[in-house]
């Protein structure tokens, strides 16, 4: 029972926002149709973005959860308050505002006007940007996976024979970035030679800003490491890698959302909601330490950030559907779930 009202009070805040972001997304749905039908339909696509967004990110709320146990107490909580604040609001609402400012060369006042007034010339706006968002995002979530795996230091191997020879190749400098930068090269060979460009620039950019993240996140590690004063602020480097994280798991979300509204209030609401809950799925993983206890967990996640990767490089190509990225990702983790009991019971 103690267990079991522990899990509730997980799920306290996230259950509230449910109720309150339903209710705005009735009321919108009023406000815009003045139907009962109207309503109805944005009830049901509120809670649909809400799940679309709980499945496409739950294997960022084990990789924040991993990287939360590094940080201070400090800078847990900043993320996990101003965190989720820059989440909802920065790559709900300003982030695709932001995309259509930049494709369509008008202000941010103007693009939230345009998303107001005509939804169908913003959404359209959005489409085209797709393939450079796709790019930046399939190249940063690359590196991520490749890090974790090609690392001569890692000691726990989910898939042996795999992770064993990537291991391996640890002490090779670069050999990740060669690696990405030739499948950024493959893909940009079957992309149309007008958007090849714009593809390549977009891929590098995500290249570049992992390599500044992670080097700021090392600099001020190794800082921390020497001073226990600025060792509050060594939590910045994780913090800055975390949200650039965090915004590259969106993008799949948030251009998914328009093929079911191009009403930016609702996907803002949707996915705002489903945002609550990866936050409440993230503090509970932190502090049941239930990636020490289930061992697999965290390679299930990287795994599932690698599908993504090649999804998104992908989806510069042709749509796929946020179902099967959903589902890949769920796929995944479920599977080194699995492997973690079989494990435990073996060692028990």
């Amino acid at each position: 029972m103690t267990t079991q009202r522990k899990t509730l009070s997980y799920l306290k805040w996230p259950l509230l926002v449910t109720v309150i972001g339903l209710g705005l997304s009735g009321w919108l749905g009023w406000a815009t149709t003045g139907t009962t039908s109207g309503v109805l339909s944005f009830l049901i696509v509120g809670t649909v973005l809400a799940a679309l967004e709980i499945a496409l990110s739950f294997d960022n709320a084990i990789v924040n959860a991993n990287k939360l146990e590094e940080m201070t107490p400090v800078w847990q909580r900043r993320f996990l308050t101003w965190g989720i604040l820059i989440a909802v609001f920065g790559m709900r609402i300003v982030f695709p505002l932001a995309i259509v400012a930049v494709f369509a060369w008008i202000n941010p006042f103007a693009a939230m006007h345009l998303a107001l007034s005509n939804p169908e010339q913003y959404s359209e706006i959005i489409g085209h940007a797709h393939g450079p968002i796709s790019a930046f995002g399939g190249t940063f979530l690359m590196m991520v996976a490749l890090k974790f795996f090609i690392d001569e230091d890692k000691s726990i191997h989910w898939i042996e024979t795999l992770e064993k020879r990537l291991r391996v190749f640890g002490s090779i400098r670069g050999l990740e970035i060669a690696f990405v930068l030739m499948i950024v090269l493959l893909i940009c060979q079957s992309v149309p030679h007008q958007e090849q460009g714009v593809f390549l620039a977009s891929a590098i950019m995500g290249l570049l800003v992992f390599v500044l993240v992670d080097g700021l996140g090392t600099y001020l590690d190794n800082i921390a490491g020497k001073t226990a004063e600025i060792g509050a602020k060594g939590g910045l480097g994780a913090f800055l890698y975390l949200e650039v994280l965090d915004a590259s798991f969106s993008f799949d979300g948030v251009i998914g959302a328009f093929a079911l509204t191009t009403n930016i209030l609702l996907i803002a609401i949707g996915l705002g909601i489903g945002a609550m809950y990866v936050r409440s799925m993230t503090i509970m993983l932190v502090e049941r330490g239930t990636l020490a206890e289930f061992r697999y967990l965290e390679h299930g996640a990287f795994y599932s950030i690698f599908a993504l990767s090649v999804i998104l490089f992908l989806q510069s190509l042709t749509h796929v559907h946020e179902l099967i990225t959903g589902g890949i990702g769920m796929a995944l983790i479920g599977l080194a779930f699995y492997s973690s009991i079989r494990h435990n019971k073996r060692e028990a």
